[in-house]
């Protein structure tokens, strides 16, 4: 529920100290009932189709709740909520409010109180609520927008990610503070070519022409697909155009020079899929491949600052400066933070390392939050003060820092996994790898420690795929496919050759492959909101095909 009503019911909790509590709609049932719970709810406030489609069914399981606000007009009625839960709609809300009886003296937060209960589906187990404080959010944004230049009332944002994770939230909180309009949108009616946009129409970002905009991977790997895609189809002059132009860019902006040329007879019509305006795109929330990075920089002729916080650091820690172009860090710490490399002897990652220092990463600084809601034993396992009372957050992942003081991010603690022979294979670095393959939407990794070999389960680019399936003259539908034994052994060949050109070691490189002919999303529960790989829940969901792939049979 990404719209104007939302951050305006923030800003009037925060302004009266009443602490928020978030919860993305995809989290399932259960957990939304066990967030409202532990948190001890009384007030909701959601949309009509949320409260049909994801509230109505636990309002029964959630005994403290008084009230429903609902933020749509329509229906003023709901006649079928359990008793004792009155629905407003935020028009009576307002109407309620503005009664001279009503007023209510507004209590100043202080900087320690909390301001948001922000719960975080993480890739295992149930969700854990991290208590975000007032002072928390000042220090993250303070150092956000100082990697910004020039913010102003001139810009306009496009807000279409989940306002329940920390990056939509924070980078709005940044525009409300320098002034910027802010119009809100949605994944399905962003561009021109989105799934809920009629052939002919117009996207938001064409009717809005945002100047800023953040984006997950996800997104922005679907735009460099969508182009690429184009370009194939180009006559053949087009094509040799646009590869020319595209190399030539590259070599310029690698010395610092720009190319306005270039700009305007071939990239301008890539850069007006986001409306012609835009000047900065952040990227947040996964790691964004080097192609893809290095495609929006040079298409979409505005630089991508590549950022790494988390929620338990208030959506702050780094982001990459304007002018840096180079690919694959996510830049030098932000005002607010300091980053510290922490020895991880299993991994085999020093801070003494050569060339680079290497390590698991921890963030220290005002916008390190609260800790867990009512998880004491997780925050002595992931937060610390130190001796001068700064406190810190351990990460789980690892970074190394280069010469010029910025960060790369290059491994995560628990995607670690010991092969049978005593290999260590990283499956989130796998994965980065090969999901630069054009022929892949999706991959997730996965090994058994009493195995050998390492197995994936990919979802398949459709248009490639079905390209391939023509070529080899295999019929059928979408699903069927997916599931044909020699489109299984076509792909798996083609991964296998972008894995070695890609340097991967051989026990890195997946052996078997399951096609999935369904897009993972969050509503599936595969992925979180931020489009993160659930692991425990893939597993759950593929288990009959990896006692196939490991089975033999």
């Amino acid at each position: 529920m990404t719209r104007a009503e939302w951050i305006i019911a923030a800003q009037a909790c925060f302004m009266y100290n009443f602490p928020l509590v978030t919860l993305y709609a995809t989290l399932g049932p259960a957990a939304i009932a066990h967030g409202l719970n532990e948190t001890e709810v009384t007030h909701i406030i959601t949309s009509k189709d949320l409260l049909h489609s994801r509230l109505k069914a636990i309002l029964c399981e959630v005994p403290r709740l008084k009230y429903v606000i609902v933020v749509d007009n329509k229906p003023t009625s709901w006649p079928d909520i359990p008793r004792g839960i009155m629905v407003y709609n935020m028009d009576a809300v307002k109407k309620l409010g503005s009664k001279p009886d009503n007023t209510v003296e507004h209590k100043q937060p202080e900087p320690s109180d909390v301001a948001v209960i922000m719960y975080t589906s993480g890739s295992t187990g149930i969700p854990k609520g991290v208590m975000i404080s007032h002072g928390n959010i000042i220090a993250g944004v303070t150092g956000m927008a100082e990697r910004i230049p020039d913010l102003n009332e001139t810009d306009t944002y496009i807000g279409y990610l989940p306002l329940a994770h920390v990056l939509e939230l924070s980078a709005e909180l940044v525009c409300i503070s320098h002034g910027c309009r802010i119009g809100y949108s949605s994944p399905q009616t962003l561009a021109d070519q989105s799934t809920k946009i009629k052939k002919g129409s117009k996207g938001d970002t064409s009717v809005l022409k945002p100047t800023l905009m953040a984006a997950v991977p996800e997104i922005m790997d679907r735009i460099y697909k969508n182009v690429m895609t184009k370009v194939e189809e180009m006559s053949r002059f087009q094509k040799t155009l646009f590869v020319l132009a595209y190399n030539y860019k590259m070599e310029q902006i690698s010395k610092g020079y720009s190319t306005p040329l270039c700009d305007s007879l071939v990239f301008k019509r890539v850069r007006a899929l986001l409306g012609g305006n835009t000047r900065l795109l952040l990227s947040g929330g996964a790691p964004l491949s080097p192609a893809t990075q290095r495609f929006m920089n040079i298409c979409l002729c505005c630089p991508v600052g590549q950022g790494y916080g988390l929620t338990e650091t208030c959506g702050a820690g780094t982001i990459t400066e304007i002018w840096d172009y180079s690919t694959g860090r996510v830049g030098a710490p932000l005002v607010c933070s300091e980053i510290m490399l922490k020895d991880w002897e299993e991994g085999g990652y020093y801070s003494k390392d050569k060339p680079n220092p290497r390590g698991e990463i921890l963030i220290g600084g005002p916008n390190v939050t609260m800790g867990y809601y009512k998880n004491e034993a997780k925050n002595r396992e992931d937060f610390f003060v130190d001796g001068k009372g700064q406190r810190w957050f351990c990460t789980g992942d690892i970074g190394e820092f280069h010469s010029d003081g910025c960060l790369k991010i290059i491994d995560r603690k628990k995607d670690l996994v010991k092969l049978q022979a005593g290999e260590y294979v990283s499956l989130g670095k796998v994965e980065a790898v090969l999901k630069n393959c054009p022929l892949i939407d999706n991959i997730c990794a996965y090994a058994n420690s009493d195995q050998s070999y390492v197995i994936s389960f990919v979802v398949p680019n459709h248009k490639q795929l079905m390209a391939m399936a023509e070529q080899m003259q295999v019929r059928g539908t979408w699903e069927e496919i997916c599931n044909n034994p020699q489109m299984e052994k076509e792909v798996l060949c083609i991964i296998t050759e972008a894995a070695i050109s890609a340097k991967l070691e051989r026990f890195e490189i997946p052996r078997k492959i399951r096609l999935s002919s369904e897009p993972w999303t969050p509503e599936t529960g595969l992925v979180t909101d931020a489009f993160k790989l659930k692991r425990k829940e893939l597993k759950t969901h593929y288990q009959e095909d990896i006692e196939r792939m490991y089975g033999g049979k």
